[in-house]
């Protein structure tokens, strides 16, 4: 099998969309350190956080020889279509300039932060899923495929949610270990079920002692981030090698991107982060030259 193509983002550093998230290391900082593990790949991170001008996005690249993924774009798709699918132009036409190839929706509230949420009508349902695909259709036309990524906090979220969304769009998701988890959902039973709707991947290892916590609505997500809800890979209770090796067994090869979604205190550095992201990266490392066969 060919080498997993393997990208970082952001997020692993502390860099969130989120307002009152945590501290956030300047850019140059985060993707010197990407650059310095030997990262080839990274996602742009949240709006604004990279330049927003395509050639300075390019260079600022460019100084730490990474390529462009692209990136994460949460949008209230259940409401106002017209302004989530002008958001989406700018976006992919931003995303495209640069030369990335992927735009990963989320369907946000529309609240601030990941922490509550309110179900959404059968009406407000048809609205997400018709703006969605309006959304892949923009991002095609600009080179580039859509994914959907169920996340905690937004409006796909839990197993019932993922295997609906998976009934009434064709869209592909965007398979997050880590948020499948929280959700409820197995994410190596999910990636077996439906191979062929796996479009992009976010690998994180969480702890399901306090993802279940988070779940059943006893702690709010950002407070478990900060308790640590994200692990290096391999020290949590997702089954990344079964993970891996199922979707390239499948066919994928796509983008793997190390996603520990961290929140950095006042003062924090790149060091802590850094050496997560290295465990990670040394676990992936074991888990390519295992055998197939050995966890399939």
């Amino acid at each position: 099998m060919t080498e997993l193509r393997i990208a970082a983002a952001p997020i692993s550093w502390g860099v969130c969309e989120v307002p009152g998230w945590g501290h956030v290391l300047d850019a140059d900082t985060v993707l010197s350190a990407m650059a310095g593990l030997g990262i080839t790949a990274t996602e742009f991170g949240p709006p604004e956080y990279l330049p927003g001008a395509p050639s300075d996005l390019r260079a600022e690249l460019a100084k730490f020889n990474l390529a462009p993924v692209g990136g994460f774009l949460a949008l209230a798709l259940h409401r106002e279509p017209s302004a989530a699918l002008a958001t989406a132009r700018e976006t992919a036409a931003l995303f495209a300039a640069a030369g990335a190839e992927v735009i990963v929706l989320a369907a946000a509230t529309g609240a601030a932060g990941y922490d509550t949420r309110t179900p959404l009508t059968d009406h407000e349902w048809r609205t997400l899923i018709d703006t969605a695909a309006s959304i892949a259709d923009i991002a095609a036309e600009h080179g580039l495929r859509a994914t959907v990524h169920p996340h905690v906090g937004t409006h796909i979220e839990t197993e019932a949610e993922v295997r609906r969304f998976l009934a009434d769009s064709d869209l592909d998701l965007c398979l997050d270990t880590g948020h499948l988890a929280i959700g409820g959902t197995d994410p190596v039973a999910l990636a077996r079920r439906y191979p062929n709707r796996i479009g992009h991947i976010h690998l994180k290892d969480v702890r399901l002692a306090i993802a279940d916590e988070v779940r059943s609505g006893r702690m709010e997500y950002s407070q478990a981030v900060r308790e640590g809800l994200y692990v290096p890979l391999g020290e949590g209770d997702v089954d990344i090698a079964a993970l891996v090796h199922a979707v390239r067994t499948a066919g994928y090869s796509g983008w793997y991107v190390l996603e520990q979604d961290t929140a950095l205190n006042p003062g924090d550095t790149a060091a802590g982060p850094t050496r997560d992201t290295e465990v990670s990266l040394r676990h992936l490392a074991e888990i390519e030259a295992e055998p197939a066969s050995a966890r399939i």
